[in-house]
């Protein structure tokens, strides 16, 4: 195992692992979940990872660069996590769509830090190719989505690209105030999100003149 060495400020030296880079990205996590994007400064997160103010300089040009790096990780695994729900819309669109409504919320329950830099950070995805690339694939699962259940309707509804964008304006706000974030809970339903999100769906749906996806619903 090999360990780096760095003065931290006051003459002594302290050693950390060598992958210093992953160190600093779950300890930005970590705060990330405690306080929101916002929550911490760069010289916060050297000494919370146990090394010199200027260590993490060696990895990212500055605390933006951090958050774009976590921003584009979410966005990578939230586009593998809806195409694995989408599964190439089996076992018929409709139903997979659901999946995909369900699968939005699971990934910022289970991530809600990273959901939180994706979202709610100062990070613009026009700044990075790569980072513009990664929240594209994410959305063009849903926009694929849209475009597969719309379909069977060309008539009185409006383009599937508007389509993507209400469902997941519509998921979007259900998981800011329903599921948390950054170390807050979120509000009080009667229900569980998902059942909010599905209802919210179905009502969409039928509102343009689709038919129940194939699961029966009291």
């Amino acid at each position: 195992m090999r360990f780096d060495r760095s003065q931290d400020g006051r003459g002594r030296e302290s050693y950390h692992h060598g992958n210093l880079r992953e160190e600093l990205l779950e300890t930005a996590l970590r705060m990330i979940a405690e306080r929101g994007p916002a929550g911490f400064a760069f010289a916060e997160l050297a000494r919370a990872a146990g090394v010199s103010p200027a260590a993490p300089y060696r990895h990212f040009a500055d605390r933006g660069a951090l958050l774009a790096e976590l921003a584009l990780r979410g966005y990578e695994r939230f586009a593998d996590v809806l195409e694995a729900a989408w599964n190439g819309g089996k076992p018929d669109p409709l139903t997979a769509f659901e999946a995909c409504g369900r699968a939005y919320l699971a990934f910022a329950r289970a991530d809600p830090a990273s959901y939180a830099v994706m979202f709610e950070s100062e990070i613009s995805t026009d700044l990075d190719p790569a980072l513009r690339q990664a929240a594209e694939r994410a959305f063009g699962v849903l926009r694929q989505a849209a475009e597969a259940v719309c379909a069977g309707v060309t008539t009185n509804r409006p383009p599937a690209l508007m389509v993507a964008l209400h469902i997941w304006a519509l998921a979007h706000g259900i998981t800011s105030l329903f599921i948390g974030h950054s170390g807050q809970p979120g509000r009080r339903l009667p229900m569980s999100p998902e059942d909010l999100l599905e209802a919210g769906v179905l009502i969409y749906l039928q509102a343009l003149g689709l038919g129940m996806p194939s699961r029966e619903r009291p």
